[in-house]
């Protein structure tokens, strides 16, 4: 008869420990990355034919500058930039490229917010037009 014992090794805790770790650290991560995430900034963009009378706009949020770019076939389009719904850039009239910039370092930024930049056909015929906003880190 074999009086011998076998040892058995039993995992410890150790391994759990180093996985609630891992666990625990990578949540933190995530939630120091979401507290200091401002808001989304991706440049906004319409591309598209506009019939006589139509409008189309895109908005985002800018903190320090905003650059809104337009361009249209045809007889052109009428382009503007508004900040709090006050117009704060535009064409003339009718053009057929566009554009608008602001910046808190230039002095013509009026302030953080949100800035709708829109296209308009006043004309007579269709235009194939392209409105880009831009702002932040974006310009």
């Amino acid at each position: 008869m074999n009086t011998t014992a076998t040892k058995r090794s039993v995992p410890g805790n150790s391994a759990l420990k180093r996985s609630a770790f891992a666990t625990g650290f990578a949540a933190a991560c995530a939630a120091v990355l979401l507290s200091t995430a401002g808001p989304a900034a991706a440049s906004q963009f319409y591309g598209g034919t506009l019939h006589p009378g139509e409008q189309r706009c895109v908005q985002q949020y800018a903190g320090y500058q905003v650059r809104a770019d337009g361009r249209a076939t045809g007889q052109g389009a009428k382009f503007k930039l508004q900040y709090n719904g006050v117009t704060v850039a535009g064409s003339p009239g009718l053009v057929t490229a566009w554009a608008a910039e602001l910046r808190s370092s230039w002095g013509n930024f009026p302030g953080a917010g949100y800035y709708t930049a829109c296209v308009t056909n006043n004309g007579t015929a269709d235009s194939n037009v392209r409105l880009e906003l831009k702002t932040d880190g974006e310009i």
